[in-house]
């Protein structure tokens, strides 16, 4: 699995930005999908993900009301759009996927993008 991300730049305070990531590679045995970020001298937190067969994504509550990520099985990419920018969402955002084998016992792979900086001036 392969996972390039895209959209990062600087942002002004109440803006907006979409990140897209493009996935490649074995997609059908993907089991999550989501978008973490990490902030100088921070670790890295998850933002949102969508896991398994569920059809909600979970955000951090930092973001919640503010950022909507979506999936397109079609064009094999998942976005991040986000809204009302803060100072605060300064940081490196992380494409992530999860690979599940079919083997017994499963077996789970972590993948992740390159990483793209979004900076919010205030």
């Amino acid at each position: 699995v392969q996972l390039v991300e895209s959209g990062g730049g600087l942002v002004q305070a109440g803006g907006s930005r979409r990140l897209s990531c493009a996935v490649s590679g074995s997609t059908f045995s993907i089991n999550a999908m989501g978008w973490y970020r990490q902030a100088p001298g921070k670790q890295r937190e998850l933002v949102a993900i969508i896991k398994g067969g569920d059809t909600n994504s979970n955000y951090a509550d930092s973001v919640k009301g503010r950022f909507t990520m979506s999936r397109d099985n079609v064009k094999n990419t998942v976005d991040l759009q986000m809204n009302s920018l803060k100072a605060e969402d300064t940081a490196v955002y992380y494409c992530y996927a999860q690979r599940v084998t079919a083997t017994i016992p499963k077996q789970y792979y972590n993948y992740w993008g390159q990483g793209t900086q979004v900076t919010v001036s205030s």
